[in-house]
């Protein structure tokens, strides 16, 4: 079994390094490193031809090889950097927390995700993008007026620079309290975008970028959210669920057949049984609760469509879906039950339905 091959090279490499290979922390964190770098080696190929391939042959991407470079080693040191400190207070908790550890390991996960809330758009996110504030205009005027008439306690309007990554467009809010911001990526704003040089369809370039009244119709989506508490309500469902994963592994954490049947006869490495519980043994389960979920997130987008409806942005919102739909070369037609069991957002054709039945 790999599992047991990757645990066994771990144990090896801790010993070559003098350290003492009873230390189950520290041999989970060297195990994780390794899966991690085997992982990102055997799919580094797939995000190459996708990104210099497939989203190339379809005008999206804007890296170069040598930017490629650069942003994967540095997802990679970033994402390694916090989880195998992550998975050392995890393996601590749940050897040291005897009965009711998942009761602990439940609390820590949640102090350690809004940590990451904070951390992320302030620290991590601008080591991969620059973020400007939103010069003042018409759009940023436009915009804190938006924000006023509902009393979106608005703090700061960044426009981040994705162009160099990759054509695709998004805006979207975050942060705690009083203190909110809002994201726009310059190519959904059309006076930012700049056309790319091997772009020769000079009409389609410049069509690129919503419109203000557009760009205040996707806010006022994205706002609608935020009234109606989407996110803190997600985050619930998803503790919730989280709760639930750790209560059945706690039920199977010494369950020696399960260990038997990945070739671990004679030790059973607690980061080992945390992939096998929930990488395989739950995964039923939670495909039941992913569509739960979905089905969830579904009636929270066309309540936030309706939101932004109510606030008179009816016509630009369907205007910008419509802009989106095509600058982002969406595919319009899904069957609907196979688009209520796999997409979290509602396809495009649904959801102006929704907003035209509601005219």
């Amino acid at each position: 079994m790999c599992y047991r091959r990757f645990w066994v090279s771990s144990v090896r490499l801790v010993g070559y390094l003098g350290f003492d290979e009873s230390n189950e922390i520290l041999l989970s964190g060297v195990c994780m490193f390794v899966v991690s770098v085997v992982y990102d080696v055997v799919y580094l190929p797939l995000t190459i031809y996708s990104t210099f391939v497939v989203e190339q042959k379809h005008g999206f991407n804007k890296e170069t090889p040598l930017f490629f470079a650069k942003d994967q080693l540095l997802k990679f040191v970033v994402s390694e950097a916090i989880a195998v400190p992550l998975l050392s207070a995890v393996i601590w908790i749940i050897k040291n927390g005897g009965d009711y550890f998942f009761l602990y390991l439940w609390i820590f996960l949640i102090a350690a995700t809004l940590f990451l809330m904070i951390l992320y758009p302030e620290v991590i996110a601008p080591l991969f993008d620059k973020y400007t504030a939103l010069p003042d205009g018409e759009l940023r005027k436009r915009i804190e007026e938006l924000a006023a008439s509902i009393r979106f306690p608005l703090y700061k309007i960044f426009i981040v620079e994705n162009s160099k990554r990759s054509s695709h467009s998004n805006a979207y809010l975050y942060g705690f309290h009083k203190h909110k911001r809002i994201v726009l990526f310059d190519t959904l704003v059309k006076e930012y975008y700049k056309p790319a040089e091997d772009e020769t369809a000079t009409a389609t370039a410049e069509a690129k970028g919503c419109e203000t009244d557009e760009i205040l119709a996707v806010l006022a989506h994205e706002l609608g959210h935020w009234k109606y508490r989407h996110t803190l309500k997600g985050f619930v469902i998803s503790q919730i669920s989280l709760l639930t994963n750790l209560f059945l592994y706690a039920k199977l954490v010494d369950y020696e057949p399960m260990f038997r049947a990945f070739g671990f006869v004679d030790s059973r490495p607690t980061f080992i049984g945390v992939i096998i519980v929930t990488m395989y043994i739950l995964i039923p389960f939670n495909v039941l609760l992913q569509f739960v979920t979905i089905v969830i997130a579904r009636k929270f987008e066309f309540q936030a469509d309706r939101f932004a409806k109510s606030l008179g942005h009816g016509p630009a919102l369907k205007s910008s879906l419509i802009k989106l739909q095509k600058d982002n070369l969406g595919f319009p037609i899904f069957d609907k039950l196979y688009s209520t069991w796999h997409h979290s957002h509602p396809q495009f054709l649904e959801r102006l339905d929704a907003i035209n039945k509601e005219d």
